[in-house]
């Protein structure tokens, strides 16, 4: 039984609620930070699982900082743009640090935006700005980096192409990527949250895998024959990108398709690889491979 308190900044969410679970599964106490007017059935179904609810302006440090109070670790799982990964942050921050929270885990979960100047990817633009912010104050912060959730391999990540068997890539079909489930970053992060002793950056991978090795691994899974598509060089994504974000500029919206055409190219140009991985920081952890998601949909979806 762990005696910790871990508060959970963004827990009606799909992966701060799994974050929540999986610290309860650990024997914690979670108090969730929720916004007043949040929807009624995600807060029944915190509460059913044991979850303490604490409703409150996450616009106002007055009111987060005393439900802050008492917590070993403040884990955000918070999602949207500058309002939210930059300002909200910085008041839910400001909010541990008066509450003397001694450890921070702000709400990254992505590639190494360590690596990216401004201007290539906008949503790891705002999480550099937020660290400008963070590495100001002397709380303890630990950034988990996950690669790209594997789950968007089967929906919004246009890599496999279903219909099409085919498998989209840009550059270098041998360009190895970093694919994190949902559920395995939010175990790894409760895991850390109750960890006192985490460095600055840890990074994970469920799996690596090229675009070349994914197409044999989607052929086995569906028993059909799949093969590459190369849609261009990395030169030729990068004057796409700007073409679709003048012509569908999305800039208020969290995910527009230019967004999506960053993280691509981020990912196939090498630069966003994850190293070295503390996969194995905590023993208990199983993995679960890029093969086990598509098995998952292919017992889903059979073709």
């Amino acid at each position: 039984m762990n005696n910790s308190t871990i508060v959970v900044a963004g827990a009606t969410g799909n992966l701060g609620g799994r974050i929540a679970r999986a610290l309860l599964e650990r024997g914690a106490s979670v108090r969730a930070l929720v916004r007043h007017g949040s929807a009624r059935d995600k807060i029944e179904r915190l509460q059913e699982l044991g979850v303490a609810i604490a409703s409150v302006d996450l616009s106002s440090a007055s009111e987060v900082t005393p439900a802050c109070s008492g917590a070993s670790c403040v884990v955000s799982a918070l999602q949207g743009l500058r309002d939210v990964i930059v300002e909200t942050q910085t008041v839910l921050l400001d909010a541990a640090i008066k509450a003397d929270v001694p450890r921070f885990i702000p709400s990254d979960y992505s590639i190494d935006f360590t690596k990216f100047p401004p201007g290539e990817n906008r949503n790891l633009d705002l999480r550099r700005d937020f660290h400008k912010r963070l590495d100001k104050t002397s709380i303890s912060a630990t950034t988990i980096l996950n690669g790209a959730f594997a789950e968007l391999l089967t929906g919004q990540m246009p890599l496999i192409l279903f219909k099409l068997k085919r498998v989209l890539y840009w550059g270098d079909s041998d360009q190895r990527m970093d694919f994190t489930t949902i559920d395995d970053t939010a175990a790894f992060t409760a895991s850390a949250a109750l960890d006192p002793s985490t460095p600055r950056i840890l990074r994970i991978a469920g799996d690596q895998v090229s675009a070349r090795e994914l197409t044999a691994v989607v052929s086995e899974v569906t028993g059909q024959k799949f093969g590459l598509f190369r849609a261009g060089g990395l030169g030729m994504l990068g004057t796409l990108i700007k073409v679709v974000r003048t012509v569908a500029p999305g800039e208020k919206e969290f995910f527009p398709a230019w967004q999506g055409m960053q993280y691509m190219r981020n990912m196939f140009d090498g630069r966003a690889k994850l190293e070295p991985l503390d996969n194995d920081r905590y023993p208990g952890m199983r993995w679960t491979t890029v093969r086990d998601v598509l098995s998952a949909r292919q017992v889903r979806h059979p073709s």
